[in-house]
């Protein structure tokens, strides 16, 4: 047996390894002393067999098999010729580089070759991956391919799964792990809106979050040790959820998996800035020359299919005086697409709508000072089209079966070349042909039949998109959070959370998803009142004021809002200009308060903070508790202010407004412990809070 030591910031990884035996981890938590004596470590971790077990314990390790008397589910499931092959892989070599491991396993009965590879990046993230080569002679049929298999360490007791619906994404529930999973999977071609792909363990003081990097169908598995012969309290694995035939490997072939990424971190706030620092390190596409993320207005809740040229420049000088820095055209803009029924694929300007094309509102678009962003669905075909009638075999289709349909239309197949080169032709002459900076790619069909390797087909189409036009932003959205994960963010600029906008679902909705995103990929937009989905009618203040943490925009038609309301739009745009750098490049902290009814989050970045603090409900006290802020440095001193505007009602409850104006000046370690006394009795009622740390 021999030891492996791996170390991020605060991190260590230890594996054993056994050449010719298995590979387990040791260890998994904060950074050890760097002399920590392994073998003792492992031997403390040790235990003996007990009643009811094989004469030699079954250890799973990071390759489960069904070998030896272990029960839980395996790592591979492969078959050749239709039978199911029982693999024994024993570990055959490592090698280590300054921070990743690839272990090589080989069975040379079944004829395989398995390499699992971990590696802490930035942030103390880990990513886990499995490759697979077929070493037999005959074709190898792969029915489970796992990417992380992670024994959790006992002291993790309880676990965060996330579950939703279409405009009610990333709902938390928080339970005991028990002995009943839970085993979760989607098989609809995406993650749809559950959240399945990303969990979050607890311990006492320290929190693990996991997420599987795949924008097809996914599988969780969360399998307590019953037999107490494993490694840890019990074994999480995350993997692509493959169909049957749908992935083989003749002689000679391999393929590697889809990756899977794990942090842990003392509690949420530091887990988010983990993740957010993988994110902008190693996910997002050059993150690190993006621009400020500019103020969009999407002209769908405003004028829906009702467009004409003259329309929309009118609709683009309204939102040009609001502050708005791009003017995104959404559905409609295509020939004979005047309802959602018809005309997906058929990629061309509408001479109906556009007389003289799209270029004079995007000339105008410009002259207001807003560059331009154009709605897309690549992925769907309408039956009723020019593109199916030419091509009906291009859709995914059973033969001699129904085509179902799901919102009238169809989904075409994106592992086939002809197919990806015709999205890529048509969409490659909209951009060469027009200044569009930016695309709204639309994803709001279920993937039924299922379509094999079509998310790889997708990114192929990404990826030469991308290649072909590197200064275009381009924003995943999947009838809202459908289709959420770091393998679509590798590829795009921004994703769209939710369809719904009412402020008060956004905030749990904002807040669940910031978990692991970073607030500059979020897509935060105002609404109309009342509420399209909800119903809900809020105040402008409040909307906008939730608004500003994300990546800011507007969804709504400014010619029905009220001068008053426009004003204070108008205010809170110019407070996230002037804040945006703040909130997408520092470190957000989530906010407590015994309230229930009360959210917060705060962005610091250098010698600044913004702080976001919300109530929802009727507070039980009318002088609640005071609003206790994080990540600032005990020792320096702030000045603190809150912006302007304020709420309406909550405003007549603040004690000195002329001094909160001119600024408070109070020690970091006094925000964090004492807090701040901010009206949070009323419903709806949202508060901005500013902080400029002072020289010493």
């Amino acid at each position: 047996m021999e030891f492996v030591r791996l170390d991020g910031d605060a991190l260590t990884l230890v594996f054993a390894v056994a050449r010719g035996g298995g590979a387990y981890l040791v260890y998994v938590g904060p950074r050890l002393p760097g002399g920590e004596d392994l073998p003792a470590l492992t031997a403390a971790s040790a235990r003996g067999r007990h009643e009811s077990q094989p004469d030699v314990p079954p250890r799973p390790g990071l390759l489960p098999e069904r070998k030896g008397g272990w029960s839980g589910t395996p790592a591979l499931a492969l078959r050749r010729a239709g039978q199911r092959i029982e693999t024994d892989c024993r570990v055959s070599d490592w090698d280590v580089q300054d921070c990743s491991i690839a272990i090589t396993f080989v069975d040379a009965v079944a004829g395989i070759e398995v390499a699992c590879h971990w590696r802490i990046g930035a942030g103390d993230v880990v990513t886990a991956s499995l490759s697979l080569a077929n070493r037999g002679d005959a074709t190898l049929d792969i029915d489970c391919l796992t990417s992380l298999a992670l024994p959790i360490p006992a002291r993790f007791t309880e676990r965060t799964s996330y579950s939703g619906r279409w405009a009610a994404e990333m709902q938390e529930h928080r339970q005991a792990i028990t002995p009943d999973g839970p085993t979760r999977q989607s098989a609809i071609g995406k993650p749809g809106f559950g959240g399945g792909n990303w969990v979050l363990l607890h311990a006492t003081g320290e929190v693990l979050g996991a997420h599987l990097a795949w924008s097809g169908d996914h599988r969780l598995a969360l399998e307590p040790d019953a037999q107490g012969a494993g490694d840890g309290r019990a074994m999480l694995q995350m993997g692509a959820n493959w169909n049957a035939g749908e992935l083989s490997l003749t002689p000679g072939e391999s393929f590697t998996s889809c990756p899977a990424v794990f942090a842990i971190a003392p509690d949420r706030s530091a887990l988010s800035q983990a993740f957010h620092t993988h994110l902008r390190a190693k996910v997002l596409p050059a993150r690190a020359n993006w621009s400020p993320r500019k103020v969009h207005l999407n002209s769908w809740e405003a004028l829906g299919f009702d467009l004409s040229q003259d329309k929309l420049i009118a609709l683009a000088e309204d939102a040009a005086a609001l502050g708005i820095e791009r003017f995104v055209l959404d559905d409609g803009w295509f020939a004979g697409r005047r309802n959602d029924q018809t005309s997906l694929g058929d990629w061309t300007v509408s001479p109906e709508v556009f007389p003289a094309g799209l270029d004079p509102l995007i000339a105008r678009a410009h002259e207001l000072g807003m560059d331009f962003g154009l709605w897309v669905e690549p992925e769907m075909v309408s039956p009723e089209s020019n593109l199916y009638r030419a091509h009906p075999d291009w859709c995914l289709h059973t033969e001699s079966r129904e085509r179902l349909t799901m919102r009238g239309q169809l989904v075409l197949d994106l592992a086939r070349t002809e197919v990806r080169d015709c999205l890529f032709d048509r969409l490659d002459a909209l951009l060469r042909a027009h200044a569009i900076a930016y695309l709204k790619w639309d994803h709001n069909r279920d993937l039924f039949p299922a379509g094999a390797r079509q998310t790889e087909g997708l990114y192929a189409l990404l990826d030469a998109l991308r290649a072909a036009h590197p200064h275009v932003e381009i924003e995943s959205c999947s009838s809202g959070g459908g289709r959420i994960d770091f393998g679509i963010l590798s590829r795009t600029h921004r994703v769209w959370p939710s369809d719904n906008n009412d402020a008060i679902e956004r905030l749990q909705i904002m807040r669940a998803w910031s978990q692991f995103l970073p607030l500059e990929v979020l897509g935060s937009h105002v609404g109309p009142s009342p509420n399209p989905i909800t119903g809900r009618q809020l105040a402008m203040d409040f909307r906008a004021k939730v608004a500003v943490f994300g990546h800011m925009g507007v969804e709504a038609d400014p010619a029905r809002m009220t001068e008053r309301d426009r004003a204070n739009l108008a205010a809170h745009i110019a407070l996230y200009k002037a804040w945006r750098g703040v909130l997408h490049q520092g470190a957000l902290w989530r906010l407590d308060h015994p309230d229930p009814g009360v959210s917060g989050l705060i962005a610091v970045h250098r010698d600044e903070a913004l702080a976001l603090v919300a109530q929802t409900g009727f507070a039980a006290a009318f002088d609640g508790a005071p609003v206790r802020l994080a990540g600032l440095a005990p020792d320096a001193r702030y000045r603190v202010t809150l912006p302007e505007p304020w709420p309406n009602k909550a405003r007549d409850y603040l004690a000195n407004p002329d001094l909160w104006r001119m600024g408070i000046t109070l020690s970091g370690a006094a925000l964090m412990t004492q807090g701040l006394a901010l009206p949070l009795t009323h419903p709806e009622t949202a508060w901005l809070i500013a902080l400029e740390r002072l020289p010493a």
